[in-house]
Parts: C-alpha cells; sequence; structure tokens
C-alpha cells in the first residue's frame, strides 16, 4: 500500500522536511537563502534546545508537565508524533475533555504535493496513523488508568467513518477485519437498522441527492469508551454530536477531519447551519495540533518577492506556538499563545519576526493596511455570546 512505501521512506526525516510545505517557486531561491541565513544567526543567539526536551510522565507534576508541553517542538519523525499525540490526547482526558481534536498533516510535505496523490491515499494514511492511536490507549495496563482524580483512560477504542460503504472500502484495501487489535474496533457513524431487511433502500438514493444523510441509524456500540472519528465531512458532523448525545461518558476525537476547513462549509445550502459551530464545534478542545502555512510577500527592492513558511503547533497542555521554518530542518519560536492565535493573526506574527530579521522591509500603516484589508479572521474566529471558548485554549 502506497502510504507504507512512504511512511518508511520518511520515518526518519527532519521535521522541517515532513512536516513543512515546500517552497514552489524557484525564482524566489535568493530569497529563501537569505531567510535561511538571517534565520540561522537568530537562531545561534538563542537556546533552541530548551524548544525541544522530551515529554515527562504523564502523571508528574501538572506545573512541570505544562512548562515541558509550552516549549515542546514539532515532532521528528511519524514514529515520534504518534507518541506525542496519545499523549497530549491522555492528558486532556484525564483532566475531564471528552472532545478532543487531533490536527496534524498525515503525509509528509513533499508527498502531498505530489500529483499522483489521491484522496484514497490521504484516508489511507489517516486509518493507519488512527490505528495506531487507538492501540496506544487499548494497550494500556489498568494500572496505568489509575488516576487521583477517579477519571479512567479508555481502553476500548472504536474508529469509525462516515458510513459503511466508506468503512468496507477501506478495510478492503487495507486487507483488515473490523477488529485488528485487542480493545480497537473498526465501525461506521451510520449502521445498518438490523431491523430493515430490503436490499434497495430508494429513499436513501432521493436523499443523497440533496446532501441528506446515507441512511442507517446511529448508535452507541457497547463496551466503548472511546471514538476516534475520521474522513467525516461537515455535512456528517451533526452526527457525531448526536453520537456524543447518546453516549455522553465516552470520550470523541475528531482525528485529522481538518475541523477549519470544515468550519467554513457551515451556513452553506445542504450543510449545517452557522450556529452549529457555537451549538457543538466550540466545544470541541485541540490537544495535539500541528496546521502549516506557506505565504508570499511582495518587497520594494530585490529578490521583489519572499516565500516564507511556518506552523501552529500545539502539544496540550502547552500553549499555541508560532514557529517560522528558517529552511534549515528546523523551526524558530516566534510566539507562545495561552489562546489560539486567528490565521490572520498567526500570519502577522511570522511577518513580523521576518520583519524585526530585516528580511521584510517594514511598511507604513496605510500599505500595511492595503495589503491585510480590515478584517483579518473568519466568523468563526470572533467572539460571540454564545459561543464556548474551548477551541481557544
Amino acid at each position: 500500500m502506497m502510504f507504507y512505501k512512504l511512511s518508511t521512506l520518511f520515518m526518519l526525516a527532519s521535521s522541517s522536511a515532513a512536516f513543512s510545505p515546500l517552497a514552489s517557486n524557484n525564482r524566489v531561491a535568493s530569497a529563501s537563502a537569505r531567510i535561511q541565513s538571517v534565520a540561522a544567526v537568530q537562531v545561534s543567539k538563542t537556546n533552541t534546545k530548551l524548544y525541544n526536551v522530551p515529554p515527562p510522565s504523564t502523571q508528574g507534576d501538572p506545573a512541570a508537565i505544562k512548562d515541558v508541553a509550552d516549549r515542546e517542538g514539532p515532532p521528528q519523525s511519524f514514529y515520534q508524533l504518534q507518541i506525542n499525540c496519545a499523549r497530549a490526547a491522555e492528558l486532556a482526558i484525564r483532566n475531564g475533555h471528552k472532545l478532543i481534536e487531533v490536527e496534524f498533516p498525515p503525509l509528509p510535505a513533499q508527498v502531498l504535493e505530489m500529483d499522483d496523490v489521491s484522496a484514497y491515499d490521504v484516508a489511507d494514511a489517516n486509518f493507519n496513523l488512527a490505528l495506531d492511536f487507538a492501540k496506544s490507549f487499548a494497550a494500556k495496563q489498568t494500572k496505568e488508568n489509575d488516576d487521583p482524580n477517579g477519571i479512567k483512560i479508555p481502553q476500548n477504542v472504536a474508529i469509525l467513518f462516515p458510513d459503511e460503504s466508506e468503512m468496507n472500502i477501506e478495510l478492503e484495501r487495507n486487507s483488515i477485519t473490523k477488529d485488528p487489535y485487542p480493545g480497537v474496533t473498526v465501525s461506521s457513524l451510520r449502521c445498518s437498522d438490523p431491523r430493515d431487511t430490503r436490499f434497495f433502500k430508494p429513499e436513501q438514493t432521493f436523499m443523497s441527492l440533496f446532501g441528506g444523510k446515507s441512511g442507517g441509524i446511529i448508535q452507541p456500540i457497547e463496551g466503548v469508551d472511546m471514538y476516534v472519528i475520521i474522513i467525516a465531512s461537515a455535512q456528517e458532523l451533526p452526527d457525531v454530536e448526536e453520537l456524543a448525545e447518546l453516549a455522553p461518558e465516552a470520550v470523541i476525537c475528531f482525528y485529522n477531519l481538518k475541523l477549519d476547513v470544515l468550519r467554513g462549509d457551515l451556513g452553506a445550502p445542504a450543510f449545517p447551519p452557522k450556529d452549529f459551530q457555537d451549538r457543538f464545534l466550540s466545544l470541541v478542545k485541540p490537544v495535539y495540533y500541528l496546521r502549516t502555512r506557506q505565504y508570499s510577500r511582495s518587497t520594494a527592492s530585490p529578490p521583489y518577492l519572499v516565500n516564507y513558511q511556518g506552523c501552529l503547533f500545539r502539544s496540550y497542555p502547552g500553549e499555541f506556538q508560532t514557529l517560522l521554518d528558517t529552511g534549515t530542518g528546523n523551526y524558530r519560536r516566534v510566539e507562545g499563545n495561552k489562546f489560539r492565535p486567528a490565521l490572520g493573526e498567526f500570519k502577522e506574527q511570522l511577518t513580523k519576526a521576518l520583519t524585526m530579521d530585516g528580511v521584510i522591509e517594514e511598511e507604513s500603516n496605510v500599505l500595511n493596511f492595503l495589503r491585510t484589508g480590515y478584517k483579518t479572521t473568519t466568523w468563526w474566529e470572533e467572539e460571540r455570546e454564545d459561543a464556548s471558548d474551548n477551541w481557544r485554549t
């Protein structure tokens, strides 16, 4: 399968190679070199080793855990990523969070930019990563689940596809069963009603034409205390909300669903209304978040165009870190925030860092306003009375 070949090839890749976007404009090679030289000097002035330290135990001193998480750097490989994101999820669960988000690029940046990488390849990658994520919880011993607050860490995990057809496709592509590992089950959000024995269901076809549900019912799985949701669209997120209402004691993990993108679809025809963000999605806690971004900036002097890139990174209970890609295989920490910055604010933080380094020329307030506009946030990033700030902290 394609994912295993590619993941083996890039398993020992550095964080910059594996989790950063690639520069796509060869005409600005001199600008990239300039960024690297300036950033390298800046890195040499700071003790960057403090931001790449191994994490302590999940049951250590909370203050020490928070301090290390604030300085944790992006993973150096997918193996390290799996360990760190499972640990961050466990810490959030121990603190009583039931709705959690794990988000990171499922394949290295070089692979994602290949023309022959299909949606099925990305789905395969997400499924195999989610399977390993689920195994890390299912393999825990009972004594490891002892918690002074009485919160039990999940040991029976179900990976849920949106519907049975997508589940069957992935199971067949990966040649595994619905019970691939002790304590791990593969199922779907919507399952066929056992009382409905019809072979052809015309109402399902009719509803699917208008963006409706694919049929079936939503029913919690007996004995499962954690659900990992993968490959779901914005139209299927209300099914997750219904599952949360039916199984309030279970942990639900939104695994690489790109919730930021799905939020943008809310309010469109055949999609959930915008108040779905305030009612449900705003309650989801991002416990492991690695989102890369690439930008370009024109300048009045050579090289006239500067490409720069960075990532917004968070490992619970640490703060949200704005990290600038130095182009040398490392990230430089620009800023740390208790509250997750909006996408426009994140871009401004990177731009400000390059301006202070002399890579980008400082502009007047008027020119800066013309470049950025008066609005730098999306509707769901704005403060609203009925919205939780869980997704920000």
